[in-house]
Protein backbone atom coordinates (compact mmCIF):
# COMPACT_ATOMS: atom_id res chain seq x y z
CA UNK A 1 0.00 0.00 0.00
CA UNK A 2 1.59 3.30 -1.03
CA UNK A 3 2.11 6.03 1.53
CA UNK A 4 -0.37 8.85 1.60
CA UNK A 5 1.36 12.07 0.52
CA UNK A 6 1.53 14.79 3.15
CA UNK A 7 -1.11 17.46 3.13
CA UNK A 8 0.04 20.82 1.79
CA UNK A 9 0.94 23.50 4.33
CA UNK A 10 -2.12 25.62 5.04
CA UNK A 11 -2.21 29.01 3.40
CA UNK A 12 -3.26 32.10 5.33
CA UNK A 13 -6.94 31.86 6.15
CA UNK A 14 -9.57 34.22 4.84
CA UNK A 15 -11.43 36.15 7.48
CA UNK A 16 -14.27 33.65 7.53
CA UNK A 17 -12.38 30.41 6.94
CA UNK A 18 -10.05 28.19 8.95
CA UNK A 19 -6.37 27.69 8.34
CA UNK A 20 -6.90 23.99 8.97
CA UNK A 21 -9.81 21.64 8.83
CA UNK A 22 -8.69 19.89 12.00
CA UNK A 23 -6.17 20.01 14.82
CA UNK A 24 -5.44 16.74 16.61
CA UNK A 25 -3.82 16.89 20.06
CA UNK A 26 -1.60 13.90 20.75
CA UNK A 27 0.34 11.45 18.57
CA UNK A 28 -0.21 8.11 20.25
CA UNK A 29 -2.48 5.29 19.08
CA UNK A 30 -5.46 7.69 18.93
CA UNK A 31 -3.79 10.63 17.22
CA UNK A 32 -2.06 8.57 14.54
CA UNK A 33 -5.23 6.79 13.52
CA UNK A 34 -7.28 9.99 13.59
CA UNK A 35 -4.73 11.67 11.32
CA UNK A 36 -4.84 8.71 8.93
CA UNK A 37 -8.63 8.80 8.70
CA UNK A 38 -8.96 12.57 8.28
CA UNK A 39 -6.34 12.59 5.54
CA UNK A 40 -8.36 9.92 3.75
CA UNK A 41 -11.12 12.55 3.59
CA UNK A 42 -8.66 14.97 1.98
CA UNK A 43 -8.72 17.33 4.95
CA UNK A 44 -5.89 19.59 6.09
CA UNK A 45 -4.77 18.34 9.51
CA UNK A 46 -2.00 19.00 11.98
CA UNK A 47 -1.17 16.87 14.96
CA UNK A 48 0.53 18.53 17.92
CA UNK A 49 2.56 16.32 20.25
CA UNK A 50 4.15 17.66 23.44
CA UNK A 51 6.87 14.98 23.54
CA UNK A 52 9.92 14.84 21.33
CA UNK A 53 8.61 11.87 19.38
CA UNK A 54 5.41 9.99 18.59
CA UNK A 55 4.01 7.14 20.63
CA UNK A 56 1.99 8.73 23.41
CA UNK A 57 1.99 6.65 26.57
CA UNK A 58 4.33 4.13 24.93
CA UNK A 59 6.89 6.86 24.34
CA UNK A 60 6.91 8.18 27.90
CA UNK A 61 6.41 4.99 29.93
CA UNK A 62 9.87 3.51 29.47
CA UNK A 63 10.32 2.14 32.99
CA UNK A 64 11.80 -1.34 33.38
CA UNK A 65 9.19 -4.01 32.74
CA UNK A 66 6.73 -1.76 30.89
CA UNK A 67 4.56 -3.83 28.58
CA UNK A 68 0.93 -4.12 27.52
CA UNK A 69 -1.41 -6.22 29.64
CA UNK A 70 -3.63 -7.20 26.71
CA UNK A 71 -2.17 -9.68 24.23
CA UNK A 72 -0.19 -7.78 21.62
CA UNK A 73 -1.97 -9.55 18.76
CA UNK A 74 -5.20 -7.97 20.06
CA UNK A 75 -3.67 -4.70 21.26
CA UNK A 76 -2.99 -3.46 17.73
CA UNK A 77 -4.75 -1.71 14.87
CA UNK A 78 -7.33 -3.64 12.88
CA UNK A 79 -7.98 -1.11 10.10
CA UNK A 80 -5.35 -2.45 7.68
CA UNK A 81 -5.28 -6.13 6.70
CA UNK A 82 -1.91 -5.51 5.06
CA UNK A 83 -0.50 -4.19 8.32
CA UNK A 84 -1.77 -7.29 10.12
CA UNK A 85 0.06 -9.52 7.67
CA UNK A 86 3.38 -7.71 7.59
CA UNK A 87 3.89 -7.01 11.30
CA UNK A 88 5.24 -9.86 13.44
CA UNK A 89 4.80 -9.73 17.21
CA UNK A 90 7.63 -11.39 19.12
CA UNK A 91 5.92 -11.95 22.48
CA UNK A 92 2.50 -12.68 23.85
CA UNK A 93 2.64 -9.39 25.78
CA UNK A 94 4.76 -6.88 23.91
CA UNK A 95 7.25 -4.74 25.78
CA UNK A 96 7.25 -0.95 25.56
CA UNK A 97 10.12 -0.88 23.02
CA UNK A 98 8.29 -3.28 20.70
CA UNK A 99 5.02 -1.35 20.98
CA UNK A 100 6.89 1.86 20.19
CA UNK A 101 8.54 0.23 17.15
CA UNK A 102 5.08 -0.80 15.98
CA UNK A 103 3.75 2.76 16.22
CA UNK A 104 6.80 4.12 14.40
CA UNK A 105 6.26 1.51 11.70
CA UNK A 106 2.64 2.62 11.32
CA UNK A 107 3.64 6.29 11.10
CA UNK A 108 6.24 5.53 8.43
CA UNK A 109 4.13 3.06 6.47
CA UNK A 110 1.26 5.50 6.08
CA UNK A 111 3.39 8.63 5.72
CA UNK A 112 1.98 10.35 8.78
CA UNK A 113 5.01 12.21 10.13
CA UNK A 114 4.78 15.19 7.77
CA UNK A 115 1.64 16.43 9.54
CA UNK A 116 2.90 15.92 13.10
CA UNK A 117 4.51 18.78 15.01
CA UNK A 118 6.62 17.51 17.92
CA UNK A 119 7.78 19.28 21.09
CA UNK A 120 4.69 21.47 20.91
CA UNK A 121 1.92 21.58 23.48
CA UNK A 122 -1.53 23.00 22.80
CA UNK A 123 -2.07 25.34 25.73
CA UNK A 124 -5.30 27.12 24.86
CA UNK A 125 -8.16 26.83 22.42
CA UNK A 126 -11.09 29.25 22.22
CA UNK A 127 -14.30 28.78 20.24
CA UNK A 128 -15.32 31.55 17.86
CA UNK A 129 -19.12 31.34 17.91
CA UNK A 130 -19.56 33.62 14.90
CA UNK A 131 -17.37 31.69 12.47
CA UNK A 132 -17.68 28.24 14.09
CA UNK A 133 -13.90 27.94 14.42
CA UNK A 134 -11.48 27.02 17.16
CA UNK A 135 -8.61 29.42 17.77
CA UNK A 136 -5.68 27.27 18.87
CA UNK A 137 -2.56 28.48 20.69
CA UNK A 138 0.58 26.44 21.39
CA UNK A 139 3.43 26.85 23.85
CA UNK A 140 5.73 27.80 20.95
CA UNK A 141 3.63 30.89 20.31
CA UNK A 142 1.90 29.59 17.20
CA UNK A 143 -1.74 30.62 16.73
CA UNK A 144 -4.05 29.11 14.15
CA UNK A 145 -7.70 28.36 13.47
CA UNK A 146 -9.36 25.02 12.80
CA UNK A 147 -12.90 23.86 12.15
CA UNK A 148 -12.45 20.84 14.44
CA UNK A 149 -10.26 19.97 17.40
CA UNK A 150 -9.87 16.32 18.38
CA UNK A 151 -8.40 15.56 21.79
CA UNK A 152 -6.37 12.38 21.35
CA UNK A 153 -4.58 13.06 24.61
CA UNK A 154 -5.06 9.63 26.14
CA UNK A 155 -6.59 8.30 29.35
CA UNK A 156 -3.22 7.94 31.06
CA UNK A 157 -1.05 10.88 30.08
CA UNK A 158 -1.53 13.54 32.78
CA UNK A 159 1.11 12.40 35.27
CA UNK A 160 0.11 12.49 38.93
CA UNK A 161 3.05 14.12 40.60
CA UNK A 162 3.83 13.06 44.18
CA UNK A 163 2.00 15.14 46.76
CA UNK A 164 4.15 14.03 49.69
CA UNK A 165 5.63 16.68 51.99
CA UNK A 166 9.31 17.27 51.38
CA UNK A 167 9.48 15.61 47.93
CA UNK A 168 11.51 18.52 46.56
CA UNK A 169 14.05 18.24 49.36
CA UNK A 170 15.31 14.77 48.41
CA UNK A 171 18.98 14.94 47.37
CA UNK A 172 19.13 11.52 45.76
CA UNK A 173 17.72 10.58 42.36
CA UNK A 174 13.95 10.93 41.95
CA UNK A 175 12.29 9.05 39.09
CA UNK A 176 8.70 8.67 37.88
CA UNK A 177 7.54 5.58 36.02
CA UNK A 178 5.59 7.80 33.59
CA UNK A 179 8.66 9.84 32.63
CA UNK A 180 11.57 7.43 32.80
CA UNK A 181 14.90 8.58 31.32
CA UNK A 182 15.28 7.38 27.75
CA UNK A 183 18.88 6.32 28.38
CA UNK A 184 17.78 4.15 31.32
CA UNK A 185 19.10 4.13 34.87
CA UNK A 186 21.84 1.97 36.40
CA UNK A 187 20.68 0.95 39.87
CA UNK A 188 23.51 -1.44 40.60
CA UNK A 189 24.44 -1.31 44.27
CA UNK A 190 21.90 1.40 45.06
CA UNK A 191 19.19 1.57 47.70
CA UNK A 192 15.87 2.03 45.93
CA UNK A 193 12.46 3.01 47.28
CA UNK A 194 9.29 2.49 45.25
CA UNK A 195 6.15 4.42 46.17
CA UNK A 196 3.07 2.91 44.55
CA UNK A 197 1.95 -0.61 43.69
CA UNK A 198 -0.40 -0.09 40.77
CA UNK A 199 0.24 -1.63 37.36
CA UNK A 200 3.46 0.35 36.79
CA UNK A 201 4.86 -0.62 40.18
CA UNK A 202 3.90 -4.27 39.72
CA UNK A 203 5.73 -4.38 36.39
CA UNK A 204 8.80 -2.44 37.51
CA UNK A 205 9.52 -3.85 40.98
CA UNK A 206 10.77 -7.32 39.90
CA UNK A 207 13.28 -5.79 37.46
CA UNK A 208 14.38 -3.08 39.87
CA UNK A 209 15.06 -5.82 42.42
CA UNK A 210 17.34 -7.60 39.95
CA UNK A 211 19.70 -4.60 39.94
CA UNK A 212 19.40 -2.73 43.22
CA UNK A 213 21.22 -3.52 46.44
CA UNK A 214 17.95 -3.08 48.34
CA UNK A 215 14.37 -2.33 47.32
CA UNK A 216 11.85 -0.94 49.80
CA UNK A 217 8.27 -0.89 48.52
CA UNK A 218 5.82 1.53 50.12
CA UNK A 219 2.33 0.13 49.61
CA UNK A 220 -0.88 1.99 50.39
CA UNK A 221 -3.35 -0.44 48.77
CA UNK A 222 -2.49 -4.01 47.74
CA UNK A 223 -3.40 -5.11 44.24
CA UNK A 224 -4.79 -8.22 42.64
CA UNK A 225 -2.25 -9.56 40.16
CA UNK A 226 -2.59 -12.61 37.91
CA UNK A 227 0.34 -14.49 36.35
CA UNK A 228 1.00 -13.28 32.80
CA UNK A 229 2.66 -16.48 31.59
CA UNK A 230 4.36 -14.32 28.98
CA UNK A 231 6.43 -16.11 26.35
CA UNK A 232 7.76 -15.71 22.82
CA UNK A 233 5.31 -16.35 20.00
CA UNK A 234 6.33 -19.19 17.71
CA UNK A 235 6.40 -18.97 13.93
CA UNK A 236 3.53 -21.46 13.85
CA UNK A 237 1.42 -19.32 16.19
CA UNK A 238 2.04 -16.23 14.11
CA UNK A 239 1.15 -18.05 10.89
CA UNK A 240 -2.08 -19.36 12.44
CA UNK A 241 -2.96 -15.91 13.68
CA UNK A 242 -2.37 -14.25 10.32
CA UNK A 243 -4.51 -16.85 8.60
CA UNK A 244 -7.46 -15.97 10.82
CA UNK A 245 -6.88 -12.27 11.42
CA UNK A 246 -9.79 -11.08 9.24
CA UNK A 247 -12.37 -13.10 11.18
CA UNK A 248 -10.70 -12.27 14.49
CA UNK A 249 -10.79 -8.53 13.82
CA UNK A 250 -14.52 -8.67 13.07
CA UNK A 251 -15.12 -10.60 16.29
CA UNK A 252 -13.07 -8.06 18.26
CA UNK A 253 -15.18 -5.19 16.99
CA UNK A 254 -18.38 -7.01 17.91
CA UNK A 255 -17.21 -8.02 21.38
CA UNK A 256 -18.10 -6.61 24.76
CA UNK A 257 -14.61 -5.46 25.67
CA UNK A 258 -12.52 -5.61 22.51
CA UNK A 259 -11.24 -9.09 23.29
CA UNK A 260 -12.89 -12.25 22.05
CA UNK A 261 -14.41 -14.72 24.51
CA UNK A 262 -17.71 -16.42 25.30
CA UNK A 263 -19.50 -14.35 27.96
CA UNK A 264 -20.36 -16.26 31.15
CA UNK A 265 -24.00 -17.08 31.84
CA UNK A 266 -23.93 -18.48 35.41
CA UNK A 267 -23.61 -16.95 38.85
CA UNK A 268 -20.57 -17.79 40.93
CA UNK A 269 -22.98 -18.66 43.74
CA UNK A 270 -24.63 -21.38 41.66
CA UNK A 271 -21.42 -23.41 41.62
CA UNK A 272 -20.09 -25.39 44.59
CA UNK A 273 -16.67 -24.74 46.09
CA UNK A 274 -14.91 -27.45 44.09
CA UNK A 275 -16.31 -26.28 40.75
CA UNK A 276 -15.53 -22.64 41.47
CA UNK A 277 -11.98 -23.44 42.53
CA UNK A 278 -11.38 -25.46 39.36
CA UNK A 279 -12.86 -22.70 37.21
CA UNK A 280 -10.79 -20.01 38.90
CA UNK A 281 -7.64 -22.14 38.66
CA UNK A 282 -8.08 -22.50 34.90
CA UNK A 283 -8.58 -18.74 34.54
CA UNK A 284 -5.52 -18.09 36.74
CA UNK A 285 -3.40 -20.26 34.45
CA UNK A 286 -4.78 -18.64 31.27
CA UNK A 287 -2.50 -15.63 31.65
CA UNK A 288 -5.31 -13.26 30.67
CA UNK A 289 -5.93 -10.01 32.52
CA UNK A 290 -9.69 -10.50 32.36
CA UNK A 291 -9.52 -14.27 32.86
CA UNK A 292 -11.11 -14.33 36.30
CA UNK A 293 -13.77 -11.80 35.31
CA UNK A 294 -14.83 -14.12 32.50
CA UNK A 295 -15.69 -17.00 34.80
CA UNK A 296 -19.11 -15.99 36.16
CA UNK A 297 -21.57 -13.26 35.27
CA UNK A 298 -21.92 -11.63 38.70
CA UNK A 299 -18.30 -11.11 39.77
CA UNK A 300 -18.66 -7.33 39.47
CA UNK A 301 -22.31 -7.22 40.54
CA UNK A 302 -22.65 -9.24 43.74
CA UNK A 303 -20.38 -8.81 46.79
CA UNK A 304 -20.76 -12.44 47.84
CA UNK A 305 -19.87 -13.70 44.36
CA UNK A 306 -16.93 -11.33 44.22
CA UNK A 307 -15.59 -12.50 47.56
CA UNK A 308 -15.23 -16.05 46.19
CA UNK A 309 -12.76 -14.91 43.53
CA UNK A 310 -11.05 -12.43 45.87
CA UNK A 311 -10.33 -15.19 48.37
CA UNK A 312 -9.06 -17.43 45.58
CA UNK A 313 -6.47 -14.78 44.63
CA UNK A 314 -5.48 -14.32 48.28
CA UNK A 315 -4.97 -18.07 48.56
CA UNK A 316 -2.63 -17.94 45.57
CA UNK A 317 -0.64 -15.09 47.13
CA UNK A 318 -0.21 -17.21 50.26
CA UNK A 319 1.23 -20.05 48.18
CA UNK A 320 3.74 -17.76 46.42
CA UNK A 321 4.94 -15.49 49.24
CA UNK A 322 6.76 -17.48 51.88
CA UNK A 323 6.47 -15.05 54.79
CA UNK A 324 2.87 -15.17 56.12
CA UNK A 325 2.91 -11.58 57.36
CA UNK A 326 4.14 -10.27 54.02
CA UNK A 327 1.60 -12.41 52.17
CA UNK A 328 -1.18 -10.95 54.29
CA UNK A 329 0.02 -7.39 53.68
CA UNK A 330 -0.03 -8.09 49.92
CA UNK A 331 -3.56 -9.54 50.09
CA UNK A 332 -6.38 -7.09 49.31
CA UNK A 333 -9.23 -7.12 51.81
CA UNK A 334 -12.38 -5.06 51.70
CA UNK A 335 -11.59 -4.35 48.05
CA UNK A 336 -13.80 -6.23 45.59
CA UNK A 337 -11.84 -7.98 42.87
CA UNK A 338 -11.76 -6.02 39.59
CA UNK A 339 -13.00 -2.72 41.02
CA UNK A 340 -9.43 -1.49 40.72
CA UNK A 341 -7.69 -2.52 37.53
CA UNK A 342 -6.06 -5.95 38.06
CA UNK A 343 -2.43 -6.36 37.05
CA UNK A 344 -0.45 -9.04 35.26
CA UNK A 345 2.31 -10.55 37.37
CA UNK A 346 5.71 -11.40 35.92
CA UNK A 347 7.41 -12.29 39.20
CA UNK A 348 5.87 -9.54 41.32
CA UNK A 349 4.71 -11.59 44.31
CA UNK A 350 7.78 -13.84 44.25
CA UNK A 351 10.04 -10.79 44.42
CA UNK A 352 9.05 -10.33 48.07
CA UNK A 353 10.75 -13.62 48.89
CA UNK A 354 14.12 -12.03 48.15
CA UNK A 355 16.03 -11.01 51.27
CA UNK A 356 16.90 -7.53 49.96
CA UNK A 357 13.24 -6.60 49.23
CA UNK A 358 11.14 -5.07 52.00
CA UNK A 359 7.45 -4.19 52.04
CA UNK A 360 6.19 -1.23 54.08
CA UNK A 361 2.46 -1.14 54.85
CA UNK A 362 1.44 2.52 54.71
CA UNK A 363 -1.91 1.78 56.34
CA UNK A 364 0.03 0.96 59.51
CA UNK A 365 3.05 3.24 59.18
CA UNK A 366 2.16 6.12 56.83
CA UNK A 367 4.73 8.35 55.18
CA UNK A 368 5.27 11.52 57.18
CA UNK A 369 7.67 13.23 54.81
CA UNK A 370 10.45 12.81 52.30
CA UNK A 371 13.74 14.00 53.69
CA UNK A 372 17.08 14.93 52.13
CA UNK A 373 18.26 11.33 52.52
CA UNK A 374 15.13 9.21 52.21
CA UNK A 375 11.62 8.59 53.46
CA UNK A 376 10.37 9.02 57.00
CA UNK A 377 7.32 7.04 58.09
CA UNK A 378 5.54 7.18 61.42
CA UNK A 379 7.76 4.31 62.51
CA UNK A 380 11.28 5.03 61.22
CA UNK A 381 13.57 6.68 58.66
CA UNK A 382 14.36 4.78 55.48
CA UNK A 383 17.64 5.95 53.95
CA UNK A 384 17.65 5.48 50.17
CA UNK A 385 19.61 6.63 47.12
CA UNK A 386 16.75 6.53 44.60
CA UNK A 387 13.01 7.10 44.90
CA UNK A 388 10.80 5.70 42.16
CA UNK A 389 7.37 7.33 42.15
CA UNK A 390 4.88 4.88 40.65
CA UNK A 391 2.03 7.20 41.54
CA UNK A 392 0.09 6.96 38.31
CA UNK A 393 -2.02 9.52 36.52
CA UNK A 394 -4.82 12.02 36.76
CA UNK A 395 -6.77 9.58 34.62
CA UNK A 396 -9.44 10.18 32.01
CA UNK A 397 -9.93 13.93 32.51
CA UNK A 398 -6.52 15.28 33.50
CA UNK A 399 -5.09 15.62 30.01
CA UNK A 400 -8.16 17.55 28.80
CA UNK A 401 -8.60 20.04 31.59
CA UNK A 402 -4.86 20.72 31.49
CA UNK A 403 -5.62 22.69 28.30
CA UNK A 404 -7.35 26.04 28.70
CA UNK A 405 -10.43 25.22 26.61
CA UNK A 406 -13.00 28.00 26.27
CA UNK A 407 -16.35 27.15 24.69
CA UNK A 408 -19.55 29.07 24.09
CA UNK A 409 -20.35 32.07 26.26
CA UNK A 410 -16.77 32.09 27.57
CA UNK A 411 -17.30 28.95 29.66
CA UNK A 412 -14.17 26.90 30.23
CA UNK A 413 -14.10 23.12 30.24
CA UNK A 414 -12.62 23.25 33.74
CA UNK A 415 -15.68 25.21 34.90
CA UNK A 416 -18.13 22.92 33.18
CA UNK A 417 -16.46 19.82 34.60
CA UNK A 418 -16.00 21.23 38.11
CA UNK A 419 -18.29 18.49 39.50
CA UNK A 420 -17.14 15.80 37.08
CA UNK A 421 -17.03 15.30 33.31
CA UNK A 422 -20.18 15.91 31.31
CA UNK A 423 -20.68 14.96 27.67
CA UNK A 424 -22.91 13.03 25.31
CA UNK A 425 -21.77 9.53 24.29
CA UNK A 426 -18.31 10.34 25.63
CA UNK A 427 -17.72 12.30 22.43
CA UNK A 428 -18.87 15.93 22.70
CA UNK A 429 -19.52 18.17 25.69
CA UNK A 430 -22.47 20.53 25.26
CA UNK A 431 -21.31 24.11 24.67
CA UNK A 432 -18.01 22.96 23.14
CA UNK A 433 -18.94 22.34 19.49
CA UNK A 434 -16.63 20.49 17.12
CA UNK A 435 -14.42 19.47 20.05
CA UNK A 436 -14.24 15.69 20.00
CA UNK A 437 -12.55 13.39 22.50
CA UNK A 438 -11.11 9.98 21.70
CA UNK A 439 -11.66 7.39 24.50
CA UNK A 440 -12.20 10.03 27.11
CA UNK A 441 -14.51 10.02 30.13
CA UNK A 442 -17.99 8.45 30.01
CA UNK A 443 -17.00 6.06 27.22
CA UNK A 444 -15.87 2.39 27.58
CA UNK A 445 -12.19 3.42 27.29
CA UNK A 446 -10.32 1.88 30.23
CA UNK A 447 -12.87 -0.91 30.71
CA UNK A 448 -12.06 -2.25 27.25
CA UNK A 449 -9.20 -3.00 24.89
CA UNK A 450 -8.09 0.59 24.31
CA UNK A 451 -7.07 0.12 20.68
CA UNK A 452 -10.45 -1.32 19.67
CA UNK A 453 -12.18 1.52 21.54
CA UNK A 454 -9.91 4.04 19.81
CA UNK A 455 -10.78 2.74 16.37
CA UNK A 456 -14.50 2.91 17.13
CA UNK A 457 -14.24 6.53 18.31
CA UNK A 458 -12.00 7.67 15.47
CA UNK A 459 -14.23 6.11 12.84
CA UNK A 460 -17.38 7.65 14.35
CA UNK A 461 -15.74 11.08 14.51
CA UNK A 462 -14.46 10.77 10.94
CA UNK A 463 -17.88 9.71 9.63
CA UNK A 464 -19.45 12.61 11.51
CA UNK A 465 -17.07 15.15 9.98
CA UNK A 466 -17.68 13.65 6.53
CA UNK A 467 -21.43 13.98 7.11
CA UNK A 468 -21.04 17.63 8.06
CA UNK A 469 -18.89 18.38 5.04
CA UNK A 470 -21.24 16.64 2.62
CA UNK A 471 -24.14 18.65 4.00
CA UNK A 472 -22.31 21.95 4.05
CA UNK A 473 -22.66 22.00 7.84
CA UNK A 474 -20.10 23.72 10.01
CA UNK A 475 -20.94 22.81 13.59
CA UNK A 476 -22.06 19.89 15.72
CA UNK A 477 -22.82 20.30 19.41
CA UNK A 478 -24.34 17.97 21.98
CA UNK A 479 -27.69 19.09 23.34
CA UNK A 480 -27.90 19.76 27.05
CA UNK A 481 -30.84 17.37 27.39
CA UNK A 482 -29.02 14.47 25.69
CA UNK A 483 -25.92 15.15 27.75
CA UNK A 484 -27.95 15.06 30.95
CA UNK A 485 -29.49 11.72 30.01
CA UNK A 486 -26.15 10.22 29.02
CA UNK A 487 -24.46 11.24 32.27
CA UNK A 488 -27.36 9.76 34.24
CA UNK A 489 -27.25 6.58 32.17
CA UNK A 490 -23.50 6.11 32.74
CA UNK A 491 -23.98 6.67 36.48
CA UNK A 492 -26.95 4.28 36.62
CA UNK A 493 -24.97 1.52 34.90
CA UNK A 494 -22.03 2.00 37.22
CA UNK A 495 -24.44 1.92 40.17
CA UNK A 496 -25.44 -1.62 39.24
CA UNK A 497 -21.84 -2.71 39.79
CA UNK A 498 -19.38 -2.74 42.67
CA UNK A 499 -17.18 -0.08 41.02
CA UNK A 500 -18.44 3.23 42.47
CA UNK A 501 -18.02 2.39 46.15
CA UNK A 502 -14.26 1.89 45.77
CA UNK A 503 -11.73 4.71 46.01
CA UNK A 504 -9.77 4.27 42.78
CA UNK A 505 -8.60 6.21 39.76
CA UNK A 506 -11.76 4.92 38.05
CA UNK A 507 -13.59 7.35 40.34
CA UNK A 508 -10.90 10.04 40.51
CA UNK A 509 -10.15 9.24 44.15
CA UNK A 510 -6.38 9.08 43.58
CA UNK A 511 -6.22 12.85 42.92
CA UNK A 512 -6.89 15.11 45.92
CA UNK A 513 -9.83 17.41 45.28
CA UNK A 514 -10.97 15.64 42.12
CA UNK A 515 -14.75 15.04 41.97
CA UNK A 516 -15.77 11.48 42.82
CA UNK A 517 -17.52 10.31 39.66
CA UNK A 518 -17.28 6.93 37.97
CA UNK A 519 -15.46 7.90 34.80
CA UNK A 520 -16.19 5.10 32.34
CA UNK A 521 -19.18 3.55 30.59
CA UNK A 522 -19.71 0.10 32.12
CA UNK A 523 -22.25 -1.23 29.62
CA UNK A 524 -19.76 -2.82 27.25
CA UNK A 525 -18.10 -1.71 24.03
CA UNK A 526 -20.60 -3.63 21.90
CA UNK A 527 -23.64 -1.85 23.37
CA UNK A 528 -21.81 1.46 23.34
CA UNK A 529 -20.94 1.05 19.66
CA UNK A 530 -24.58 0.27 18.89
CA UNK A 531 -25.79 3.41 20.67
CA UNK A 532 -23.25 5.62 18.87
CA UNK A 533 -24.21 4.10 15.51
CA UNK A 534 -27.92 4.47 16.22
CA UNK A 535 -27.50 8.16 17.06
CA UNK A 536 -25.67 8.79 13.78
CA UNK A 537 -28.18 6.82 11.70
CA UNK A 538 -31.01 8.79 13.31
CA UNK A 539 -29.68 12.09 11.98
CA UNK A 540 -27.25 12.50 14.89
CA UNK A 541 -29.90 12.25 17.55
CA UNK A 542 -28.90 14.15 20.66
CA UNK A 543 -26.81 16.67 18.73
CA UNK A 544 -27.50 20.01 17.07
CA UNK A 545 -26.04 20.49 13.58
CA UNK A 546 -25.60 23.99 12.18
CA UNK A 547 -24.65 25.60 8.86
CA UNK A 548 -23.33 29.16 8.53
CA UNK A 549 -23.46 31.05 5.24
CA UNK A 550 -20.20 31.32 3.29
CA UNK A 551 -18.17 29.63 6.01
CA UNK A 552 -16.27 26.41 6.05
CA UNK A 553 -16.29 23.93 3.22
CA UNK A 554 -16.38 26.31 0.26
CA UNK A 555 -20.09 25.67 -0.24
CA UNK A 556 -21.93 28.99 0.12
CA UNK A 557 -25.32 28.61 1.72
CA UNK A 558 -27.99 31.15 2.51
CA UNK A 559 -28.93 32.02 6.03
CA UNK A 560 -28.49 30.02 9.17
CA UNK A 561 -29.85 26.51 8.97
CA UNK A 562 -30.29 24.14 11.91
CA UNK A 563 -30.85 20.44 11.87
CA UNK A 564 -31.75 19.32 15.36
CA UNK A 565 -30.98 15.74 14.47
CA UNK A 566 -33.69 14.76 16.91
CA UNK A 567 -32.30 17.13 19.49
CA UNK A 568 -34.85 15.94 22.00
CA UNK A 569 -32.59 12.90 22.17
CA UNK A 570 -35.18 10.17 21.75
CA UNK A 571 -36.09 7.71 24.49
CA UNK A 572 -33.92 7.25 27.58
CA UNK A 573 -31.17 4.64 27.37
CA UNK A 574 -32.67 1.53 28.99
CA UNK A 575 -30.90 -0.06 31.93
CA UNK A 576 -31.72 -3.46 30.51
CA UNK A 577 -29.01 -2.80 27.91
CA UNK A 578 -26.42 -3.38 30.64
Amino acid sequence: MPSIPPSPSPSPAPATGPQLDAVVVGAGFSGLYQLYRLRELGLSVRVFEACDDIGGTWHRNRYPGARCDIESTSYSYSFSPELDQEWQWSERYATQPELLRYLHHVADRFGLRADITLRTRVTRTVYDEDDHLWQVTTDTGEMLTARFVILATGCMSAVKEPDIPGAAAFEGQALHTADWPREGVDLTGRRVAVIGTGCSGVQAIPLLAEQAATVTVFQRTPVYALPAHNRPLSAEENAELKAHYPQFRIAQRQSRGGTVFEPPTRSALEADDAERTATYAAAWESGLLSGLLRTYNDILLDPAANETVAEFVRSKIRTIVTDPATAETLSPRGLPYGTKRPCLDSGYYATYNKPHVTLVDLTKTPIVEITRSGIRTSERNHAVDVIVFATGFDAMTGSQIAIDIVGKNGTTLQEKWADGPRNHLGLLSSGFPNLFTVIGPLSPSVLSNAVVAIEQHVEWITDCIAHLREGGLTEIDATAAAEERWCAHVADLAGLTLYPAVASWYTGANVPGKPRVFLAYAGGLDRYRAQCDAAALDGYRGFTLTSLADVGWGRPRTGLLRNSGGASGGPPYPLRDF
